[in-house]
């Protein structure tokens, strides 16, 4: 006989569990299902929350090298202990599971650890870590929360050794002498930067003729510049067409992305495939269940979140749309207030995208190149940190920001900030979005003094053509 239940999750990482939580609170019963030792998905485990532990670690050790003397602060004899550093990053990922499952308790989810499959619409089969099996049912739903998978090239074998995907990446036991990176988004840019400042040779690899496919292409060209100054190297327009490791590293051929011209070989002690995600659908009993999938092998969804099938519903990086950790939350509160008769929505045009290099690198809204294509008229406000007063005393003065407002309406319709704390700052842009904010108004806001958001503010009044301090 099956446990019942007002809704099963299947999936606790940041789209599962804050779904989980949030029906609980609106006074649901809830399971939360999970085949990993420990909940928090791929972001918290092997994701998100180690890969900033080490971009923060490796950050303060080449900071000791090549910032703190230009303080007054002379610093010798520095050394790398990457076990320590690697054990603190453990150290995070595990306060922040075990903060999960505290909040699991407090607000009576009950957390099942095993495999889930679907038994039926409104059934649960679950494969349980500690042996045996039990059947969940769902009087409300059950909701898919399965998150994505490292993408592989074909051809390739990740070992997790010398050739490695992201998760392998945040455990070599030493500093690689030659890092490449195959892929130029934000997964392969994060994990190299943090092997870069311990000490790599890094170069990334991109079959595109840019790096940060998607982004801005202005903040785009401004990172790779950035990358190149702190040692990287950049092949784009280039596939890679075989990869072998072999006792003392990897034997790579490239070629020219557009077909033609010579093979080319290099050699690296390791390779990192961050050639994108995809979706975790497999060994779900989706096919039998009755559950469509999109020619991409994402779980189809109508507005609201619902399959194919009455009762079952999806979100976050199982169905189309960024895969972002925050979009999944969204996407889970919005489904479970739905189910207990809330009016609730969610803005894609205001969903932040965050690159966690330094500079770093936010966005919202659209892209030049979106509003080109797209035809719709638009005026620009620039704004750059060598002319805030924070940011030279803070000594960080690359980059810019970036607004683009409606030529007509003066409508915000997209931000992009590379620079200092441009992750933080992306919020407020993401508050003036989801508020219909025009640039004046972002511009008549008065912001602290001073403080790297200055630039937010200057880059609207360069909207309408005026800015204070350029």
């Amino acid at each position: 006989m099956a446990d019942g239940f007002d809704v099963v999750v299947i999936g606790a990482g940041p789209g599962g569990y804050v779904a989980a939580i949030r029906a609980a609170q609106l006074g649901m019963t809830v399971a939360c299902v999970d085949k990993r030792a420990a909940p928090g998905g791929t972001c918290l485990n092997i994701g998100c929350i180690p890969s900033k532990a080490l971009l923060q670690s490796s950050e303060r050790f080449a900071a000791v090298q090549h910032e703190l003397a230009a303080h007054g602060v002379k610093v010798a004899g520095v050394t790398l202990d990457l076990k320590t550093m690697l054990a603190r990053k453990d150290k995070v990922v595990a306060d922040n599971t075990r903060g999960v499952e505290f909040l699991f308790r407090k607000n009576k989810v009950e957390y099942v650890k095993g495999a889930a499959r679907l038994a039926a619409r409104d059934r649960v089969a679950v494969a349980l870590n500690s042996g045996g099996q039990r059947e969940l049912s769902a009087k409300k739903a059950v909701i898919l929360a399965t998150g994505s998978d490292s993408a592989n090239l074909p051809g390739i074998a990740i070992d997790e050794k010398r050739i490695v995907s992201s998760t392998g990446a945040l455990a070599l036991d030493a500093v690689p002498r030659q890092l490449i990176v195959v892929g130029g988004g934000y997964i392969g840019l994060e994990m190299g930067s943090v092997w870069r400042r311990l000490g790599s040779e890094v170069t990334v690899v991109e079959f595109l003729d840019r790096i940060t496919p998607g982004m801005d292409d202005e903040l785009s060209t401004a990172l790779q510049r950035s990358l190149e100054r702190q040692g990287f190297k950049f092949r784009l327009g280039t596939k890679v067409v075989e990869a072998k490791a072999g006792k003392n590293g990897v034997a790579l051929a490239l070629a020219p992305a557009k077909g033609g011209g010579s093979r080319e070989d290099l050699a690296a002690d390791v390779v990192l495939i961050a050639v994108g995600r995809v979706p975790h659908t497999a060994d779900l009993g989706l096919k039998e269940a009755g559950v469509a999938l999109d020619d991409k092998g994402r779980i189809k969804v109508d507005g609201r979140f619902a399959t194919s099938v009455p009762g079952i519903y999806a979100i976050g990086d199982a169905i189309a749309g960024p895969m972002l950790a925050h979009k999944a939350s969204e996407e889970g509160v919005v489904l479970v207030e739905t189910l207990a008769g809330r009016q609730s929505t969610l803005d894609y045009d205001a969903v932040p995208a965050v690159i966690y290099t330094w500079p770093e690198v936010a966005s919202v809204g659209k892209t030049e190149e979106q509003l080109k294509h797209a035809g719709t008229a638009y005026k620009t406000g620039k704004f750059p940190f060598s002319a805030n007063a924070r940011a030279r005393a803070n000594g960080f003065t690359e980059g810019f920001v970036k607004i683009l407002a409606d030529a007509k309406t003066d409508r915000v319709l997209g931000v992009h900030i590379v620079g200092p704390d441009a992750g933080t700052m992306i919020a407020e842009a993401a508050l003036a979005m989801e508020f219909a904010a025009s640039a004046e108004d972002i511009a008549r806001t008065m912001h602290a003094h001073p403080t790297l958001e200055e630039a937010v503010k200057e880059a609207a009044l360069a909207v309408d053509g005026h800015p204070i301090h350029i």
